[in-house]
Order: C-alpha cells, then sequence, then structure tokens
C-alpha cells in the first residue's frame, strides 16, 4: 500500500493519491516517486511506457526501469560522461539524436543515484 505516485507523463509531471480518476497516458523517461506510509518513498527510474490508474490500482508498463538501490552511481556517471562524448562528436542527425537520448536516460539515473547516495546513513 503507497500514499501516492509520482511519475513523469507526456504532458507533464502526474500525481496520482487515493480514488483518483480512471487514467491512461504515456510517460516519458524519468524518475518516479512512490511515496510511502511511514518509511522512506521509493524511487524508480523509468525508460518510458504507459500508467494505468483504475480502481485505486496504479499499473506501470514500461521497457525498464531500476529502483534506485539498482542503480550504480559510478557507472551510472561513466555512462553520462560517455554520453555527453557521443553529443559532441555526433556525425549525423540520427546519431546525435541517439546520443541526447542516451544524455537524457543518464542524467536521470545519476540524479535519481546521488539522491539515494544523500540518504544513506
Amino acid at each position: 500500500d503507497v500514499r501516492g505516485v509520482v511519475a513523469p507523463s507526456t504532458e507533464g509531471e502526474i500525481a496520482i493519491l487515493d480514488n483518483h480518476a480512471p487514467l491512461l497516458t504515456s510517460l516519458q523517461p524519468g524518475e518516479v516517486r512512490i511515496i510511502q506510509d511511514g518509511s522512506e518513498d521509493t524511487y524508480l527510474y523509468l525508460s518510458g511506457g504507459f500508467i494505468e490508474v483504475l480502481g485505486n490500482h496504479v499499473t506501470i508498463l514500461a521497457d525498464a526501469a531500476e529502483r534506485d538501490t539498482q542503480i550504480d552511481l559510478e557507472r551510472a556517471e561513466e555512462a553520462l560522461k560517455r554520453a555527453e562524448e557521443r553529443v559532441a562528436n555526433s556525425q549525423s542527425d540520427l546519431d546525435l539524436q541517439r546520443a541526447v537520448s542516451s544524455l537524457r536516460r543518464a542524467k536521470i539515473r545519476v540524479k535519481i543515484g546521488k539522491k539515494r547516495k544523500n540518504r544513506l546513513p
């Protein structure tokens, strides 16, 4: 049981609370926050996908999702550096588009990894 879910829809960030109206919308890559009663919130990296809200149940369909505890911050920072280099050295529009997409994903993963690191004792 959770108090709410905050997710990155393609129309902007959405918050789902108890008794939310039925909803089906697409999600963009970003951070999902699961708000829990009496314990720390859980953060997920989400590659994009869809969210459905129906009868106080939230279902997320995604190609990939990672809990903040699964993100290796050091590896994520290395991926960010590689993505920045690919953006700088892109030779075609397609290469640039893929590099920018990779850069966005890496930035989100680093952000979530840093949040977790800052919460650890």
